[in-house]
């Protein structure tokens, strides 16, 4: 079966399914959930960076290692400003970071870069504008509902990045477990709210975040971000997987 350039074949050593895309070779499935992962792990540890800075965590999480090494795998030009962001957080006092978060995100005045979609979004330009009730709709067709406990707004830039996270967890699990077409469903979802929300808005928030600070950490997070995302706006994407789980023995 084909879609769109791709073809399948079969290594005749192993039973991995490997993937043609114009003729040229690509990754078999195993590497490419691998990808998938490294991938997801990424939006997980940047949505970790936009909430309350907790430095003896971070550090002892090794968040921006972890950050680094993902990055050098998916997304290589990134990689030079997570390992700013890390000089800059061992820099920082957890003070002077626990300021400037508040300064640039909560108030209590004007907010430097208001971390909410609908305020780029909607007309309004306020908080819980209709593009929010979009975003409220895809949780909730995704199985997900918020937490009472959780205090932030749903089209906090932390958490639709982490949506995006669980959207890639959920692929690969559908993946590993052979049902292709949950797979293909999850990563057209993937592609939506991408190109619906997120990079329609998160790239000016992180303008607003560079004009609104001179603290080099937050300064070199929006650069991480902005970066990550033009690469996935040029980045050729090898993930329609067909016929996962064949072997060369059931005349593929």
């Amino acid at each position: 079966m084909r879609v769109e350039g791709l073809q399948e074949c079969q290594n005749d050593s192993t039973a991995s399914t490997l993937f043609v895309f114009n003729g040229e070779l690509k990754l078999d499935i195993n590497e490419l959930i691998l990808r998938k992962k490294i991938r997801g792990d990424c939006f997980r540890l940047l949505s970790a960076c936009f909430y309350p800075p907790e430095k003896e965590l971070y550090l002892q999480e090794c968040l921006f290692q972890n950050l680094t090494t993902a990055l050098r795998q998916v997304c290589p030009e990134a990689m030079v400003f997570s390992k700013k962001m890390e000089e800059a957080f061992l820099h920082y006092s957890g003070e002077d970071l626990a300021v400037e978060y508040a300064r640039l995100f909560v108030g209590p005045y004007e907010l430097k870069a208001p971390p909410y979609g609908s305020v780029y979004l909607d007309h309004e330009r306020r908080v819980m504008g209709d593009s929010t009730m979009e975003v409220i709709k895809i949780y909730k067709e995704a199985g997900l509902s918020t937490d009472e406990d959780f205090k932030e707004l749903p089209d906090h830039v932390a958490v639709e990045l982490e949506f995006i996270y669980y959207l890639i967890h959920q692929e690969v699990e559908a993946l590993e477990n052979s049902e292709i077409d949950k797979a293909l469903s999850l990563k057209e979802t993937q592609e939506v709210f991408l190109n619906r929300f997120l990079k329609q808005w998160v790239p000016r928030f992180c303008a607003k975040m560079k004009e609104g600070t001179e603290n080099e950490f937050y300064s070199a997070l929006a650069d991480c971000v902005l970066s990550f995302l033009s690469h996935l706006d040029g980045a050729k994407n090898f993930d329609l997987i067909i016929g996962l789980g064949k072997t060369s023995d059931q005349g593929v």
